[in-house]
């Protein structure tokens, strides 16, 4: 009989794991507490327009391509993806706007225009420094599974390998390394927003993060649909092998037998049994026995001051005038380090930074006719578990983020169809992280080792998704997923190798391996 997998998530990397060990022929489960999937990769309808509300930057389509090939499927055929000529659209008060673009060569020359040549000599360099990080870690720490102190680390890069092991410096902040290449400090801030995709300070991240920057300039993709294709195609692929989806269908708690993970009970009071569970929930659920005292030992309790960034997000339907939007878009706050100060100190900016996505633009400059649906993030302090946003606070932080748009050309409709999401509804969404969207916080040289990993301490339990190793963001959560699934599959098998067997003196025995795991 094939092995029994319960999956509690159906985020990306829920959804990931349950295709992947689908097409190994296990008997796949999946339980979702919410009615749709994706996790954070969700849609919420405002004045009648369903708006993207979580994650809307596509990249690393490689890793989606080896996900569907190892399915017998074909991305290409799967979903709708068209890559992005422009990355972002970048502005400054009255000090105009810069483009990225997917062409690197483009993005040189505009940087030029915009700040002189010795910010393109610096474009040139941090693309190359960037680039060598990525390709150091790439393989050796972001495809492959989690190390808990250096050691390993270094041996997959090669010990022999001392200047790689110097250059991706773990020890300098971006924000100092950035300096390095960046006189201007309009560039320097918007490279370090890139530390703001896993949910963190640049004056905080190591600058080893700078690989990011080059992820991006790998290539940005459209999806049709949003996110949530996504998911839905990967729902399909599961499901096309056999896996078992329910959604509205949330898991009370993880149940073990003789020390390990075996099965589920449903918020319903319904049992599942499973040889092996799959967490795509954030750790901190799990510590704080949202899933059973069982479950609490199965990873550490992260500490509050150790959460990633959470948000105040728009999900606006409205019309739009003045700065000309792409699909993706950032107007800078005139004092960045300040900014970080007021999140430090547990409130959200008073002069933010703001991404918007405008969902409807697909590379035109021109306006759509009529409204548009944006997505509009600006950072907020994880402390939706412990502080109250009242309407007075929700509204001073919607006017601080029009000061900010207007400071840089762009008009919002004075009524502005809106839904808001403040920390305290991601609390709500994410329990027990305050509203921390990405888990924990890249801050400080031992953050990545301190991230779960896919194992726990309760065999036959293991953690996928955005909180999990690799890190935060979408591939990061597929390759999260995919890790899960190649662990499992692992596991699985050495458990059958030490089945009971017959041993001398015709007495059926467990093997000592089997009795060491219950």
């Amino acid at each position: 009989m094939s092995s029994r997998v319960a999956i509690v998530g159906a985020g990306i990397g829920g959804l990931t794991a349950a295709a992947l060990l689908a097409a190994r022929g296990c008997h796949v489960s999946v339980f979702e507490k919410e009615n749709h999937v994706g996790g954070k990769a969700r849609r919420i309808e405002v004045d009648g327009a369903a708006i993207d509300a979580g994650p809307t930057v596509f990249t690393l389509r490689d890793v989606f391509e080896d996900i569907f090939d190892a399915c017998g499927a074909d991305i290409a055929s799967e979903l709708s993806l068209r890559p992005a000529e422009i990355i972002a659209r970048h502005a400054w008060d009255d000090q105009g706007s810069l483009d990225l673009f997917a062409d690197c060569e483009r993005s040189e020359e505009a940087i030029c225009e915009f700040a002189g040549g010795r910010a393109a000599s610096g474009f040139r360099s941090f693309r190359k420094e960037a680039a060598r990080i990525h390709r150091i870690l790439d393989h050796s720490m972001m495809r492959a599974g989690k190390v808990s102190w250096p050691g390993p680390l270094m041996w997959r890069i090669g010990l022999w390998r001392v200047g790689d092991l110097i250059a991706i410096r773990p020890y300098e902040s971006m924000w100092k390394v950035l300096g390095e290449h960046f006189e201007d400090q309009r560039l320097r801030q918007l490279f370090g927003r890139y530390a703001t995709y896993c949910g963190s300070s640049p004056f905080a991240t190591p600058a080893t993060l700078m690989l990011i920057a080059h992820v991006e300039a790998q290539g940005v993709w459209i999806v049709e649909g949003g996110m949530s294709a996504l998911a839905d195609a990967l729902r399909a692929l599961a499901e096309r092998h056999g896996a078992t989806i329910r959604t509205g269908c949330g898991a009370s708690a993880i149940e073990t037998r003789g020390g390990r993970a075996s099965g589920l009970v449903l918020e319903t009071g319904e049992r599942i049994a499973a040889d092996a569970v799959v967490a795509n929930a954030d750790p901190a659920a799990l510590a704080s026995g949202r899933f059973g005292t069982e479950a609490m030992r199965a990873v550490s309790a992260p500490a509050p001051r150790s959460r990633s960034l959470s948000a105040c997000v728009w999900l606006a339907h409205t019309r739009t005038s003045g700065f000309p939007l792409q699909r993706h878009n950032v107007f800078f706050s005139r004092d960045y380090p300040a900014e970080f100060r007021d999140i430090a100190a547990g409130r959200p900016p008073a002069d933010p930074s703001v991404y918007v996505c405008a969902q409807d633009r697909e590379g035109t400059t021109g306006e759509p006719d009529g409204r548009e649906r944006l997505q509009i993030i600006v950072n907020a302090p994880a402390n939706g578990d412990t502080h109250d946003y009242t309407d007075e606070e929700r509204e001073r932080c919607t006017q601080a983020m029009r000061r900010s748009l207007a400071h840089c050309g762009l008009e919002l409709e004075q009524a502005l169809p809106h839904s808001l999401l403040t920390p305290n509804e991601f609390e709500t969404f994410l329990p027990s992280t305050g509203g921390a969207i990405y888990g924990r916080a890249s801050h400080g040289w031992a953050a990545s080792f301190l991230r779960q990993g896919t194992r726990t301490r309760i065999p036959g339990l293991y953690c996928a998704g955005g909180s999990t190793h690799p890190g935060a963001g979408v591939p990061m959560a597929a390759l999260s997923g995919r890790l899960a699934a190649r662990t499992v599959v692992k596991d699985l098998a050495s458990m059958r190798r030490s089945h009971r067997v017959v041993m001398p003196g015709g007495t059926s025995m467990r093997s000592r391996t089997t009795a060491g795991t219950g």
